[in-house]
């Protein structure tokens, strides 16, 4: 007669303990055998983090232009040679008379401002600072980029229709020309000539190591007197009314920049344009390869542990022959059998991705502390980390289940180990 546990089934309970006593009972096996699983969940998610990181490190500082502002530019993002040297040949200059054509036209845009930069030297005293960033603004590119003022203020309307020598500097132009010093008020030379400083900004730290406060502007309209009226870089800051109104405004700067160009239906664009969401999807595109190959990587590890994981459990199952006759002569099912060996290899695989995610997150904390590399798990990342584990113990354990729940019983019970 069955016991009432067995006509049941057998429990989930019973076959996990038995897992653990293995584990126990063979940690150096145990280990070993876990091997690829832990190598595999550990390069899962520490790859996952590495992108995971650094996407919302491009997002915050590298593709941060503001909120919901794009450019209108010489060149957008060109990742090809050969393109980049087309367009070399067809795209113009962006001018000032472009920046108010489209200000004077657009409806849908916030705002649309100028902006050009160049490289420069700055001076007070005997103390100079080389390669600055020279930046010419209007004044209502405060309000859409990311500088802010710590002391002082912004360049205003005023400054820019008087052609005003007044500059707002960054954070490491005002520490190293001013150690101890008030800046404001301050008179220091812009490759030779004088501007006073009406405001500091905020510092702004580092982006990929290279510092963002190194940088003083000026009314977009002195630098066009200084530098001349047809600079290089110049750039149209266009910001949408919200992130719903982004690629509508888009088109409608496109439409008047191709009608200002007098380019025909499929003609390509002589100007680009560059948003946040341009850089973050050439980064995406770069990171979709590297995950890609991690994914074959993980793959071989994932199916070599597996395998191991098989050839432990048959040899558990052969180990076991005698106590799997024993459980069938007092009533155990050919279900019961392949439930336990079942859940044995799902236990054994779902310990280590658990040791996997452990060993890769001290990893990720290790690297973020002691690196400017940016590491950031998402949850899901261990969630599917810890099901695919347990689904490869799941998946390789069912021949050697399927092997023990096969054995007669008569012949289990005779076999001598």
């Amino acid at each position: 007669m069955r016991s009432p546990s067995l006509r049941k089934g057998l429990p989930l309970k019973e076959p996990t303990r038995i897992a653990l006593e293995t584990i126990r009972a063979h940690k150096l096996r145990t280990f070993l055998t876990l091997l690829g699983i832990i190598l595999s969940v550990s390069t899962l998610i520490l790859v996952v983090a590495l992108i995971e990181g650094t996407n919302r490190y491009i997002a915050d500082r590298v593709a941060n232009m503001g909120a919901n502002v794009f450019l209108v530019t010489q060149f957008g993002i060109i990742p090809d040679r050969k393109e980049f040297v087309k367009a070399l040949r067809r795209n113009r200059q962006v001018t000032w008379e472009d920046y108010e054509a489209l200000r004077d036209n657009m409806e849908l845009p916030l705002r649309v401002g100028l902006e050009s930069r160049r490289n420069g030297t700055v001076k007070f005293g005997n103390e100079s600072m080389e390669d600055i960033d020279v930046r010419g603004v209007t004044a209502n590119i405060g309000e859409m980029d990311v500088e802010e003022p710590a002391s002082g203020r912004y360049i205003t309307d005023p400054d820019d229709a008087h052609r005003s020598q007044i500059t707002f500097i960054g954070a490491d132009v005002a520490k190293r020309l001013f150690p101890g010093v008030d800046p404001i008020g301050q008179t220091l030379l812009i490759d030779g000539r004088p501007f006073e400083v009406v405001g500091v900004a905020k510092p702004m730290g580092t982006v990929l190591g290279q510092s963002q406060d190194n940088f003083v502007y000026m009314p977009i309209q002195t630098l066009l007197k200084i530098y001349g009226s047809n600079p290089r870089s110049m750039a149209i800051n266009i910001q949408s009314r919200g992130p719903d109104w982004t690629l509508r405004t888009q088109e409608e700067a496109r439409t008047l920049m191709r009608g200002r160009r007098h380019l025909a239906p499929g003609e390509e664009d002589s100007f680009g344009i560059f948003s946040a969401s341009t850089v973050m999807d050439l980064w995406k595109q770069l990171t979709a390869a590297i995950a890609s190959t991690m994914v074959g990587v993980v793959s071989v590890f994932l199916v070599i542990g597996g395998v191991v994981i098989m050839n432990v459990m048959l040899t558990s199952v052969t180990e076991r022959t005698r106590e799997i006759g024993i459980r069938k002569s007092l009533g155990a099912r050919k279900r019961d059998i392949l439930l336990q060996f079942l859940v044995e290899s799902s236990v054994l695989s779902g310990i280590g991705g658990v040791v996997g995610v452990l060993i890769a997150a001290g990893l990720s904390a290790l690297v973020g502390a002691t690196t400017a590399v940016p590491m950031v798990i998402p949850l899901s990342a261990v969630l599917v980390s810890l099901a695919v584990s347990t689904a490869v113990g799941l998946f390789f354990g069912i021949y050697p289940a399927r092997r023990a729940a096969e054995l007669d019983p008569i012949e289990a019970l005779r076999y001598e180990t």
